[in-house]
């Protein structure tokens, strides 16, 4: 059953606290990185064999088998695929920034250029649950940032890849797909195979392996986040319908044993109400063991003196996915600083925004939502900048340049404009 607690009642510790079984798995993926490395695509046939029930005979989707997936697939679930991808865009599009230049003073002029990520590796989890929704999060900002090649890199059991995924790739406008899951895809997109090209940054969650295999390849590649068990934290008063209230806390339990599912509140009622329902919610889930494990590990109802004790304990909590479920819903908005997306009102649970809304889904979890931001266009461009002086300028600046590098004692700093000065000024 969901753990019910007091504020001020119970540690601190105890009321902020994430359980998460974990271990340490960073030798088998130093393995299996050095592996891909050292062997290429035979490593990768080779993971397939072992993990994925059978190597493909191709590592690469075909145009042929994304064709075929979409056409078996039901026109009415294309439909609402292509629609979501258009608010996702609509959303997006906003995000776009364009490069800048501004004279600041005579002859100085000063700039910065964007530039999209050449190529970009999206991983999309392929185990219990297939998200094809996290193709479409990914692929689709890296279109609109003008990525020239999006590549993405899902499992493939007994060699075959779930046909909404390779329809999300091509309905979002991914240009390769690589039946590729685990470490080893991580590998083979920051390394590079014969078969699979080295990309600049690689995106997407993934389990522990996944996740272990992002933070060592950092700095040979660019990743986004080490991405960890979802989370929601729902903030509550007497006005919540309890049932809804469950059932969103559930959204969030179904998707691993190690999620996180909190509700705060001011409202003992609404909390007792909760956890009733809870109960009688999870047997009628098709992932009710998962949810069950979840809930009873990490699951809370935090009950707090009023509302705005429960905003500062949901913005030190910092959680992925924050729902505001209150009588007036708005004026609690702008007092939420710390959540990777939020969710206004009793009409918008968490699903609105992992399939169809239009924000991202891919969020900070772990509490990181404390300095890290939701995936956006910005995830897919890198940003150089420039600087121009005519002569008379330096002439006039110079002096001040060389007298702030000899402070730091870096003559050679100085002399590289007092030279300029010494003839330039003659």
């Amino acid at each position: 059953m969901i753990k019910l607690m007091t504020m001020g009642q119970v540690p601190e510790s105890e009321i902020f606290a994430r359980t998460e079984a974990t271990a340490d798995v960073s030798a088998p993926v130093a393995e299996i990185i050095r592996n891909v490395r050292e062997r290429g695509d035979a490593a990768l046939r080779d993971y397939c064999d072992r993990f994925d029930g059978g190597a493909p005979e191709s590592l690469e989707a075909s145009p042929a088998e994304i064709d075929g997936a979409l056409a078996s697939l039901d026109p009415d679930f294309l439909r609402v695929m292509r629609d979501a991808a258009d608010n996702i865009r609509s959303f997006h599009e906003k995000q776009l920034k364009e490069s800048y230049t501004v004279r600041p003073r005579p002859g100085v002029t000063l700039g910065q250029r964007v530039h999209p990520l050449e190529k970009v590796g999206l991983y999309v989890p392929g185990g219990t649950a297939p998200l094809f929704s996290s193709v479409l999060m990914g692929v689709v900002p890296a279109k609109i940032a003008g990525c020239r090649e999006i590549v993405v890199a899902t499992p493939a059991k007994g060699g075959r890849v779930a046909p909404e995924i390779l329809a999300a790739a091509r309905i979002g406008g991914a240009d390769r797909v690589f039946k590729l899951g685990g470490a080893q895809a991580v590998a083979a997109l920051a390394y590079g195979t014969e078969s699979v090209p080295r990309v600049d940054k690689i995106l997407g969650p993934g389990n522990a392996f996944v996740a272990e295999a992002k933070r060592q390849v950092f700095g040979k590649v660019a990743i986004d986040m080490i991405a960890g068990p979802s989370e929601i934290l729902i903030l509550a008063d007497r006005s919540a319908d309890p049932e809804f209230v469950a059932a969103d806390l559930l959204s969030q339990a179904e998707h691993d044993k190690n999620a996180s599912a909190v509700l705060v509140t001011d409202c003992e009622a609404l909390a007792r109400a909760v956890q009733a329902e809870l109960e009688r919610q999870i047997p009628q889930l098709s992932r009710r063991e998962i949810a069950r494990v979840s809930i009873d590990r990490n699951g809370k109802i935090i009950v707090t003196d009023d509302l705005d004790k429960a905003v500062e304990a949901a913005n030190r909590i910092a959680p992925e996915h924050m729902e505001i479920y209150t009588e007036s819903p708005m004026d609690y908005l702008e007092k939420v600083v710390n959540a990777g997306s939020v969710f206004v009102g009793g009409a918008t649970p968490e699903p609105v925004g992992d399939y169809y809304a239009g924000c991202n889904h891919t969020l900070p979890t772990g509490g990181t939502a404390r300095f890290s931001s939701p995936l956006s266009v910005d995830d897919f461009v890198k940003k150089s900048q420039y600087m121009y002086y005519e002569p008379a300028a330096l002439l006039r600046e110079g002096a001040d340049i060389a007298f702030f590098a000899h402070r730091e004692g870096l003559d050679g700093h100085a002399k590289s404009v007092e030279r300029r000065l010494a003839r330039w000024g003659k």
